[in-house]
């Protein structure tokens, strides 16, 4: 959750945010494990944590393993999403991102494998690397898995 990340990258407990914000910690609590929170609440914790109140509200737009395209998922996919993006909301953009740079590479390595046979092997792998995630884009894209708050929330 939003807050909770939010949070706990400042170090602040549950008591302190409690007392920076002016609500109860069973209110913080709450909002922390899903509960919605009233409009004010949200404006004395985005004050309290210095952010912005449409960056507390995101918290509502995450996919987590519990919606239906999750559940709808093979088992292996779900272990090949969750490893290679070691996060349980993967966004397309990252595995565009590691596509890009793994074709960028694999074909700067095949240039320089004109004159090294080990950066001939490094090229294979960052091109089947990025194979392997343009794969994993379209398995994302069939199944409707990713996490994407900007698309979202302008919806």
């Amino acid at each position: 959750m939003i807050l909770k990340e939010l949070r706990l990258s400042r170090h602040i407990s549950q008591e302190q945010l409690a007392q920076m914000s002016g609500l109860n910690v069973r209110t913080i609590q709450r909002i922390e494990s899903g509960h919605n929170a009233s409009f004010e609440s949200l404006k004395c914790l985005a004050a309290a944590l210095d952010v912005d109140v449409t960056t507390l509200n995101q918290e509502t737009f995450m996919i987590d393993k519990n919606t239906a395209n999750w559940q709808r998922l093979p088992f292996f996919l779900k272990v090949w999403f969750s490893l290679n993006f070691l996060q349980i909301r993967p966004a397309r953009r990252t595995a565009e991102r590691v596509e890009k740079i793994s074709h960028i590479f694999g074909f700067l390595f095949c240039c320089i494998g004109l004159v090294s046979e080990a950066a001939l092997a490094g090229a294979i792998i960052m091109l089947a690397t990025a194979y392997l995630f343009y794969l994993l884009k379209w398995q994302g894209d069939k199944y409707g898995i990713w996490y994407e708050p900007d698309a979202i929330s302008n919806t």
